[in-house]
């Protein structure tokens, strides 16, 4: 097919205006598929291959040809800030042929989406939140505004793929679908996919279309990467060696930071100058952390202060000037920023990306580098792996370091394999029914328990869960008063329920702290959880303030700016990490191989690294021997099939093995004492995990382990079943356990 002749005129001449000599590789397959079939599409290309252009230029020509007599297009994107930098592209490509386009999320005016439902027509831009306020707010408004709804596009469909949140999203485009009588296209869009055809069959679930995934040459990745290991303090780990020869072209270190200064940030300070950089964290309070001290250095430096911040739980206000600040190609600022900024928010003219640390996943990588690498440039990233020196009297765990470890493991995997964390598809979403089904009586009404069920269970999410369990989460919703049973013996939404329908944190299925708001006269800085008292200080917006009120009936914090760096909290945040990653770290550590991309304390401490992995006996066997009866296990599994081994060893193993203090530091290792020697550890473990056994046993008695949101309100034997069915991992032990003995370890 002519893509390009296809197109809408309007489109041809924004393609000419635009200087576009040629369509990607991208635009030419995606017009292909969306063209020339009925299917739902998933398009996964790099970052700044065009993905979204390839999209919508054939939906808008289609659009445009026959105009939808509704909303036509729903795209639904999981960042508000997403949203915003998408709005002003597409609707300045549409303005000229009048196609409207709608933002709807929690930041736009109630005037903007009054408009829409007086007269609804185009794209509707929206969150999973926002969509599900929609559905419940406005139910008998959807056949109106989606009646004549043509496409669904899902972008960075694969934060989606992992959680609840994704889960929900497809919920809701089933819900919708139904009530609005529409059979929209699904078109997914994605820079970092691993197992393309699970993300198709996900994508299409529920919609009774098939996925067409494109293929297409999409050129060659160029990456610039770096990656250097600074000890907090003191002497670094080729101090006492031969300097490295570097494989990379990369800036020699030339830290001149102020005396005394913690060297890994050092590092940061002077690569960014004259440059706009981001610079990512794992977390929000070390986001805070880091921008303190780089504004201090600043400070001490005598220069103008050239940083920013971004996190989730800083105000709107706050967020937008960072983007517009860095959307501006002749700025010189730099931002801290976590996941935030990790999809797909254009930002400009990025040189390159810095990443404290190791992040959790190679899809959170993949995302962070091509924030990087626009317009024509290569993507580059520059690590930095801190940590504390060892002290004298550590134990053999302590002296790896685990965040430079995993940073390799990530690369290569890619590099290698092309690995991208799969979806989650088998997990029991207890919570999530318990959430829809609340949702679905408070937009419908009353309706009968069948026919509750009719409506709840067949979503393709809950296709593991059977009816006997939904009967016994609604028994257990009358009993607790979140449901009650009318006359008619139908079903409402009871006292309680209401109580948790009617708070606007209930469109949302991911975990949230209580949260403050924080003040500085008229200026909203944001939120935090757990204020502390008058007269103490908090960190937010890269800087401390003094606590001057605390108002707790309105979960609000008033305060002045001061100087000084103190740590701020805005609640824990758990890392999800794959076994292949661990697995692949084991091989960093026992491989000889080198990596280009490994600067001087890098290579030197690697090197270190691998002696004490050699020495120590892990390459050999996961279990080592500490001394006297202390032990340390490294099973180089992800994170909950850690978890399942740790309690495999507590409660099937801990009385046959004399263990005690188990401690985890999870997924790296776990430390415990215990009566019996190395040979008979794995004999016993061994015996253990193939004799009968029902994964409810991994739950501890009297536990009700409470993962998601919701699962406080579901019955404990759910939630029971749905942590040791759906998030633990036997069989990924089992596996292990049994390559263990077989082994001879």
């Amino acid at each position: 097919m002519n893509v390009f002749g296809r197109y809408a005129p309007f489109i041809q001449d924004f393609i000419y205006r635009s200087g576009w000599k040629t369509l990607r590789g991208v635009q030419n397959a995606a017009g292909d598929a969306i063209f020339g079939t009925e299917d739902n599409v998933l398009l996964t290309a790099s970052t700044a291959s065009g993905k979204t252009e390839a999209a919508f230029f054939p939906i808008l020509t289609l659009l445009d040809e026959n105009p939808s007599q509704t909303v036509g297009v729903l795209y639904i994107a999981p960042l508000k800030a997403l949203i915003n930098d998408q709005f002003g592209r597409l609707d300045e490509l549409c303005q000229e042929v009048g196609i409207p386009v709608t933002r709807w999320h929690g930041d736009v005016p109630q005037t903007q989406k009054r408009r829409l439902l007086r007269k609804p027509a185009g794209i509707l831009q929206i969150t999973p939140e926002s969509l599900e306020s929609l559905l419940i707010n406005k139910h008998m408004e959807i056949p109106s505004l989606f009646g004549d709804l043509r496409f669904v596009v899902i972008d960075e469909i694969h934060s989606l793929l992992r959680g609840d949140r994704g889960l929900q999203t497809f919920c809701l485009i089933e819900r919708l679908c139904r009530i609005a009588s529409c059979k929209p296209r699904r078109i997914g869009l994605s820079a970092t996919l691993g197992n393309p055809e699970a993300a198709g069959a996900f994508l299409a679930a529920g919609s009774g279309r098939g996925t067409i995934i494109p293929k297409f040459d999409g050129g060659k990745e160029v990456w610039r990467l770096s990656m250097e290991h600074f000890y907090n303090s003191g002497p670094q780990a080729d101090d006492k060696r031969e300097p490295a020869t570097e494989a990379l072209e990369v800036e020699a270190p030339t830290d001149t930071a102020p005396t005394a200064a913690d060297p890994g940030i050092g590092y940061i300070f002077e690569h960014t100058r004259g440059k706009k950089c981001l610079i990512f964290t794992n977390s929000r309070e070390e986001c805070e952390s880091v921008c303190q001290h780089l504004r201090q250095y600043c400070e001490v430096q005598h220069e103008p202060d050239r940083f920013l911040i971004h996190h989730g739980n800083l105000s709107a206000s706050y967020r937008e000037s960072a983007e517009e600040d860095m959307k501006d190609d002749d700025s010189l600022m730099s931002v801290c920023a976590t996941a935030t900024l990790e999809l797909g928010i254009d930002i400009g003219r990025l040189e390159r990306a810095f990443h404290i640390d190791a992040p959790f996943t190679v899809s959170g990588f993949l995302q962070r580098l091509g924030r990087t690498g626009r317009r024509g440039a290569p993507s580059e990233m520059w690590f930095v792996m801190r940590e504390e020196h060892p002290e004298a009297r550590a134990m053999l765990p302590d002296m790896i370091p685990w965040y430079l470890i995993q940073g390799i493991a990530l690369v290569q995997l890619y590099i290698e394999e092309r690995f991208v964390e799969p979806p989650r598809t088998e997990r029991l979403p207890f919570s999530l029914l318990y959430h829809q089904t609340m949702s679905t009586l408070a937009s419908c009404g009353e309706m009968t328990p069948a026919e509750l069920a009719s409506r709840v269970l067949p979503l393709s999410c809950f296709h593991r869960i059977t009816q006997d369990d939904y009967r016994v989460l609604l028994r257990h919703l009358l009993e607790k008063g979140h449901l009650q049973r009318t006359e008619n013996g139908g079903l409402i939404v009871g006292l309680t329920g209401e109580r948790i329908v009617n708070n606007f944190k209930f469109y949302a299925v991911f975990q949230e702290n209580v949260e403050y708001t924080v003040r500085a006269g008229s200026e909203q800085l944001g939120t935090i959880v757990k204020p502390p008292p008058v007269g103490d200080k908090i960190a937010i917006a890269g800087r401390v303030w003094v606590v001057e009120e605390v108002d707790h009936q309105r979960h609000e914090v008033y305060c002045t700016l001061v100087k000084g760096l103190i740590p701020a909290y805005f609640g824990d945040v758990a890392g999800d990490i794959h076994t292949r990653i661990l697995e692949r770290m084991y091989r960093v550590l026992a491989e000889a191989q080198t990596y280009p991309y490994l600067m001087r304390h890098a290579v030197s401490r690697l090197q270190e690294a691998r002696e004490t992995f050699q020495k120590s006996g892990m390459q050999n066997q996961p279990l080592v021997h500490l001394g006297g009866k202390m032990w340390a296990l490294f099973p180089w599994l992800g994170t909950y099939a850690f978890i399942t081994l740790e309690r495999f060893l507590k409660i099937r193993c801990a009385k046959r093995l004399g263990l005690k203090g188990l401690s985890p530091s999870r997924p790296y290792w776990m430390q415990f004492t215990m009566q019996v020697g190395e040979a008979d550890f794995y004999r016993i473990v061994a015996e253990e995990a193939v004799r009968p056994f029902d994964p409810l046993e991994l739950v501890y008695p009297n536990e009700n382990p409470v993962f998601e949101k919701y699962d406080e309100f579901v019955p404990e034997e759910l939630v029971r079943k749905g942590f040791a069915l759906g998030v633990l991992d036997f069989e990924s032990v089992k596996k292990r356990v049994l390559g263990w003995h077989q082994a001879g370890c």
